[in-house]
């Protein structure tokens, strides 16, 4: 059924009439084989199913969507199923309806129909076989499917006359799988007609091995890795890499042949294992594209489809890029015939130019850093090059000047990949939208006190406590094996401590944990002891509540008998710990830090920047980090710790600094910190899937080149990326209909406090006296229904501009972009008739009143200002914007008409108002609060906006922007954030 869905029973009783003549092929059997959890079949259903929901506008399916009930019962009408078996399948498959990557496009010539790609399909399927064979669920490669895809089509047709470079960027998460998808980019790419596929695999020689081996095994294949001698060395055989030295050779993609005696084309490899790219020592031979008619060019599709395609794998080193580009230059005349693809992994590092085209002289202006300079040279060499950034941390990328043509902005096409199921991130060590109140969380509703363990105290740093949790940690993966459990997920335990980038630092460091580790004597009283208490304290109840059914002792004394042996497969080749820094491979044994052809690697990691940029740290459990920067996309690289972490998810742990020294007399809290990016990165995430794939009248409602203004930052002194790096254009307008609009930066003065509460005197004198009660509706989103007392009113939307049209903020005003928008739901751009204002009130145990202007008493919320003593965290707590946004989505949906004073309907929005006391303690909030007269000065009136999701023309932009520099009207200015 390759070509869609066919009646079923026809299709079962042709291949049955030979073979299985007398088979029962009624659909009851089949219903009964299917409901007794018949696993094979299962599997084979749900992956057919899968391919069929996820279909992107085949001809059988009548115009349903993908993923949809309907295209599901189209499926099923096909197959002629009935009822019974429907809803058994409906059990075993059902629809995956997750959002796929949200598309930040350009206008593009469609070419890469399914017609197309499946023309001359062949590593892509055999990579697809591969992700099936590894455990890969139908689903996820669906959605990997969907996702290149989604990058292929929007790159040039590799056969067409006409020569134009698309230039692209991929958002994934940390270590969330973004080479996945760029393996199946070049897959996909050079069954396509792509011939020369060069990947910029990071920075280090660990980074690009780990990325050619992965190729290696999932694209290019046992039969094209043994292809004879190296044209580079004559003496060494193309292969020995792997053969005999690597533990996983026999699971590398195999075709049964080579690829051109199957009648399809070879790939052959200018880089191996462990060599980057050398100068070719017969130049032109390695890079001599054999035409099977000479007449023609290289991209007919008589020549593309047999030649043979290269790929390189290169460190992005400005030594080794010099040597490719003097290479490529030698065969310069065919090179504008050469469909290329240049794929970028960490595209923010090092790629991106660091020299301010402001701040040179105008001879300079050409000028570009090092390998900023190579990349555009090697765009230049291939004019049918094609150019895909990969990264986790997009702010540098966004922020590169769209106006420079021979720069690597991503002009075509920006994709945010989808939250893959399993993976480990920033939201797994943050409790960022809950409910839940601080005094009732606990390990099994708290991200933060079921992972993340605080230090505050140099002096009781916690870094014997960190051991001994990677000790303990490592018993548990043994017990869980003992119980059953696949030893796979297990093959290796690592933990990581990440204190500074000084080598000086990592050696003293490394020396230190040793002592630590070896001052505790194996099994002696004093250690079982400890190991006994934290147990108890910390992993046995964390793992009783998040283990999912994995096996969890019942004890520690059932526990006990796998310690020895965790420590022995730690201490194996006498030492613990591993300095992971500098720039050469001897630095480390094969023993040591080889994840992929070491089969077990227990070791504790001591190291910095190395290891914070790509590379995957495979085990990682343990983390003890305390390492500064002021660079928000920085530090998210240094999230080793985000990932997937199959069989273990329950025993991550991160030992954080929360009060890290930074400049004199200033600390920082780094949990906070990360905290804070996370924030950023999700408002990112969310202002890209509000825009994506949207039109008007044809044309995208926003271009990548419009992205650069949608980067917020929710810590000043944490720039989204180093200030060489930012380039961005004036912010006009944003309209936000249902979205929450808040403000976090509000004026240091008294007398600016003064005024701005004396606006809201018209609101709070109309506020109610008593308070009513709000009820959070119970959801999947929020399963705990909760409810609040508050203090409200209804207050015109003219009343309401007035007050907020004349507040006053600190530093640059970040809120006249949502003013513009505000202004105009008077009737011009949409209408809002009236605002519900609610002031809610905290539980009577923290409930701390005073009058306000007469006006009260009214609750004081206590707020403290960041480590910048600028900007707050975040002032709305989750539960009430929880509840004020469920009013709005509601009155979107059932268009009610406003009947009491917590009834909101299509034209009327949400405020939620604080009276906030900038305080540590309530001690301090009940001084302000102490004659029963709150002093305006020290009361801050805050807010959070959610306007109607109808307040909008949905043939409007929703965001509006400006060039500061009218003579650069299609350049992005510099303005340092």
């Amino acid at each position: 059924m390759t070509r869609g869905p066919q009646t079923f029973l026809k299709w079962a009783v042709l291949n049955a009439e030979e073979d299985y003549p007398n088979a029962d092929l009624s659909e009851e059997t089949f219903h009964a084989i299917l409901t007794v959890g018949n696993t094979a079949l299962a599997e084979l259903w749900t992956r057919k199913l899968t391919d069929w929901d996820f279909a992107k506008d085949p001809r059988w399916a009548e115009a349903t969507s993908a993923r949809t009930e309907a295209r599901r019962q189209r499926v099923y009408e096909r197959l002629g199923f009935g009822s019974d078996v429907r809803k058994a399948l409906d059990i075993t498959a059902p629809i995956d309806k997750e959002p796929g990557s949200d598309v930040i496009t350009d206008r593009f010539i469609p070419w890469y129909t399914q017609e197309r790609a499946s023309q001359n399909a062949f590593y892509w399927p055999k990579y697809r076989e591969l992700l099936e064979r590894d455990g890969w669920k139908p689903a996820a490669i669906a959605h990997l499917d969907e996702a290149t895809h989604s990058v292929v089509e929007r790159l040039s047709d590799p056969e067409q006359e006409a020569i134009r470079q698309a230039k692209g960027l991929v958002v994934g998460y940390v270590q969330s799988g973004k080479t996945a998808n760029f393996t199946g980019v070049a897959a996909k790419a050079i069954d396509a007609g792509y011939r020369l596929v060069i990947v910029l695999g990071g920075m280090y020689n660990l980074l690009r091995a780990q990325t050619q081996r992965r190729l290696d095994k999932e694209l290019i294949g046992q039969e094209n890795i043994l292809r004879g001698a190296d044209p580079a060395d004559p003496d060494t055989l193309i292969g020995i890499d792997y053969i005999g030295d690597d533990d996983e050779w026999d699971n590398f993609i195999s075709f049964g042949a080579r690829p051109s005696a199957l009648g399809h084309f070879d790939i052959e490899r200018l880089t191996t294992r462990d060599k980057d790219y050398k100068s070719l020592q017969q130049g032109i031979s390695a890079l001599d594209f054999e035409k099977r008619i000479r007449t023609a060019r290289l991209y007919d599709p008589r020549n593309l489809h047999h030649a043979a395609a290269r790929i390189v794998i290169v460190k992005k080193n400005a030594t080794v890029l010099t040597k490719l580009v003097k290479d490529l230059k030698q065969v310069q005349p065919l090179l504008g015939e050469l469909p290329a693809l240049i794929i970028d992994d960490e595209s923010d590092q090092a790629s991106v130019n660091t020299i301010d085209p402001n701040r040179v002289t105008d001879s300079e202006k050409k000028r570009r850093s090092a390998i900023n300079g190579l990349v555009s040279q090697l765009l230049a060499l291939l004019p049918r090059a094609q150019y895909v950034g990969y990264t986790a941390t997009p702010f540098a990328n966004v922020f590169i000047d769209p106006g420079d043509s021979n720069d690597i902005f991503p002009n075509d096409f920006l994709i945010s990949l989808r939250r893959p199921e399993g993976y480990m991130g920033v939201q797994d060590f943050h409790d960022l939208n809950s409910v839940i109140s601080r005094e009732d969380r606990t390990v099994a509703n708290s991200q933060e006190l079921a992972h993340v363990r605080s230090i505050y105290d140099s002096n009781n740093d916690l870094l014997q406590e960190a051991l001994e949790a990677f000790l303990l940690t490592g018993a548990m993966k043994l017990y869980r094996i003992s119980q059953g459990c696949s030893d796979k997920p297990f093959r290796h335990h690592t933990m990581l401590v990440h204190e500074s980038v000084s080598q000086a630092d990592h050696t003293e460091l490394a020396l230190r944990i040793s002592m630590l580790w070896h001052e505790a004597a194996p099994l002696s009283h004093v250690s079982l002891d400890r190991l006994h208490a934290l147990y108890d304290s910390d992993f046995g109840p964390v793992s009783e509540a998040r283990a999912n059914g994995l096996p969890v002792p019942t004890s520690f004394e059932e526990l006990r008998p796998h310690i020895s042996r965790a420590r022995q497969l730690i201490n194996k080749g006498g030492n613990p710990v591993v300095v992971v820094n500098g720039d050469k491979d001897s630095d480390y044994t094969r023993e040591e830090l080889d994840f992929d052809r070491t089969p077990n690697v227990w070791k504790i990691l001591v190291g910095g920047t190395k290891l914070s940029r790509g590379f995957t740290v495979e085990g990682l459990t343990i983390t003890y980090y305390r390492r500064k920067t002021k660079q928000a996309d920085t530090l998210m690289q240094m999230g080793r710790w985000f990932g997937f972490r199959p069989g273990y998810h329950d025993l991550v742990r991160l030992y954080i600094g929360r009060k890290e020294s930074f400049g004199r007399g200033k600390t920082i809290d780094l949990y906070k910190a990360f905290e804070a990016i996370c924030r950023d990165e999700e408002d990112f995430r969310s202002e890209l899937r509000r825009y994506a794939d949207k039109t008007i009248d044809g044309r995208p409602l926003v271009t990548p080149s419009q992205i650069p203004p949608l980067v917020s930052q929710h810590l000043p002194w944490l720039k989204p990326t180093s200030r060489n790096k930012m380039f961005n254009a004036e912010l006009l307008e944003i309209r936000s209909p249902g979205q929450p609009i808040e403000l976090l930066t509000y004026p240091l003065s008294a007398d600016a406090t003064a005024r701005n509460t004396e606006r809201w005197q018209p609101v709070l004198a109309s506020l109610s006296t008593t308070p009513v009660a709000c009820g959070l509706v119970a959801d999947s989103a929020t399963p705990l229904a909760r409810t609040f007392q508050a203090a409200t009113t209804v207050v015109p939307h003219a009343d309401l501009l007035a007050v907020l049209s004349h507040l006053e903020w600190e530093g640059k005003n970040r809120f006249t972009p949502h003013l513009r928008y505000l202004s105009q739901l008077d009737g011009q751009l949409a209408k809002v008739d009236d605002w519900l204002v609610i002031t809610p009130h905290l539980t009577e145990r923290f409930q701390i009143s005073a009058s306000v202007l007469g006006h009260g008493p009214l609750p004081l919320h206590r707020r403290s200002r960041q480590d910048d003593k600028v900007a707050f965290g975040r002032i709305s707590r989750d539960v009430h914007r929880t509840y004020a946004q469920q009013l709005i989505d509601a009155a979107y949906v059932a268009s009610p008409t406003p009947t009491g004073i917590l009834s909101v309907g299509r034209h009327r929005g949400v405020v939620l108002l604080y009276p906030v006391v900038e305080a540590e303690t309530d001690i301090e909030v009940r001084s302000v609060a102490a004659t029963g007269t709150a002093d305006p000065s020290r009361v801050i009136m805050a807010f959070t906006l959610i306007s109607p999701r109808s307040a909008i023309d949905s043939k409007r932009e929703l965001v509006r922007f400006s060039t500061k520099d009218p003579s650069r009207r299609d350049a992005v200015i510099v303005d340092a954030l």
